[in-house]
């Protein structure tokens, strides 16, 4: 079968489309930093910005924020110091947005957003613009998010236009009153909402094609077996189901917020959908509770309701975060062969990040702890 190769991205451009009112508020965006930029001049003039930290206690009202960006055959062996120092800053960029929203007082919604977003742009990790192809050539998308204080939700699956899916996922919890849309319907909707809008080629990248193209030549050797044993074989790369991006975060009000983007598996067949759509599985968050984000294989994570488990066992068994991700990581998941990670946030602002791979991409910031980053066991 034909498939894509990668190509100078495409943006569809139509009168008055989603993409050029999204180019406007893009350039609003930009041009915030700059006014607020002036005025903290104006003020360093005058005796001084006001310090964040001043302006809200943080020691009453924590803030924390806390990252992945896939899990699996992650080693020091296997990772080159250039690659390494790439992922490292891609981490410390993603948690210094969403960390920075946090700190003058914004939302938990707008935190992991812009994590998330940056996370989909860089073609580093399987989400947005770095999503794995499907067996067919093309790019299928999805992601979650949902907010701790009222349980709303929002989803979007199997989606191929969308340039940042996580935005179109908030769009389905604020905006419509469903919990999750899948293809083109997904798509109608985006547009409807000024998303930007790109074609498919905009997700090509050489090295997820390059997966693409060992994953197609371990089935055709697996071909006699089972699929679930196929994907469990030796020769199965864990790269192929690994890479998804996620977020939990905690704001001044005291509101976890839990969201996950992902290409999915690498040649997913039949319109595949894995657990980063799915609440419950992929995505959690209830501020009785904690807030969950998870990444591995999806298959598992969706029939084990992993995300809601660990907080239900917080939530019924008064279990810690930290008791409760690794019971479910370790206990539950790994004797069935599940593999994977977890982010767990607490309203008090804990962080856990607990997973059964040789490595997960992962960092935290909080207003007690600062800045970790991590990669290997």
């Amino acid at each position: 079968m034909p498939v894509n190769t990668p190509s100078k991205p495409y943006i569809n451009h139509q009168s008055n489309s989603a993409e050029t009112k999204a180019s406007r508020r893009s350039v609003k965006r930009w041009l915030l930093p700059v006014l607020v930029g002036a005025s903290s001049i104006g003020l360093l003039a005058c005796g001084g910005a006001p310090d964040p930290a001043e302006q809200f206690n943080f020691s009453e009202t924590p803030i924390a924020i806390a990252i992945h960006g896939g899990a699996g055959t992650i080693t020091r062996e296997s990772m080159s110091p250039e690659r390494e120092a790439q992922f490292q800053a891609a981490l410390e960029e993603a948690l210094a947005a969403g960390y920075a929203v946090l700190e003058t007082g914004g939302s938990s919604v707008d935190a992991v957003i812009a994590a998330i977003e940056l996370m989909e742009e860089n073609p580093l990790f399987n989400a947005g613009r770095g999503a794995v192809y499907t067996y067919d050539g093309t790019h299928e998308l999805d992601a979650s998010i949902m907010h701790g204080a009222s349980r709303e939700a929002g989803a979007i699956a199997g989606v191929t236009r969308i340039q940042n899916p996580i935005k179109a996922a908030r769009a389905v919890m604020e905006n419509s009153r469903h919990v999750l849309l899948s293809g083109t319907g997904a798509e109608t909707f985006a547009r409807e909402q000024d998303l930007a809008m790109v074609h498919n080629s905009y997700f090509n990248t050489e090295h997820r094609f390059e997966q693409l193209q060992r994953a197609r030549e371990n089935m055709q050797t697996n071909a006699t077996l089972p699929a679930h044993e196929a994907y469990a074989s030796a020769n199965w790369d864990p790269a192929f189901n690994m890479g998804t991006v996620g977020a939990v975060a905690l704001d001044v009000e005291g509101n976890i917020v839990a969201g996950t983007s992902t290409g999915g598996m690498t040649a997913k067949q039949y319109g595949r959908i894995g657990d980063s759509p799915i609440i419950g599985a992929g995505t959690w968050a209830d501020n009785e509770s904690c807030a969950v984000s998870a990444t591995g294989h999806g298959e598992y994570f969706i029939r084990y309701q992993v995300a809601a488990d660990i907080c239900s066992r917080v939530k019924y068994l008064g279990e810690s975060i930290e008791q409760a991700g690794a019971y479910v990581i370790h206990e539950v998941l790994m004797p069935v062969g599940g593999t994977g990670g977890v982010i767990i946030l607490d309203a008090a602002g804990n962080v856990s990040m607990p997973f059964n791979t040789e490595g997960m991409y992962r960092g935290q910031k909080t207003s007690a702890n600062g800045m970790e980053i991590g990669i290997y066991k």
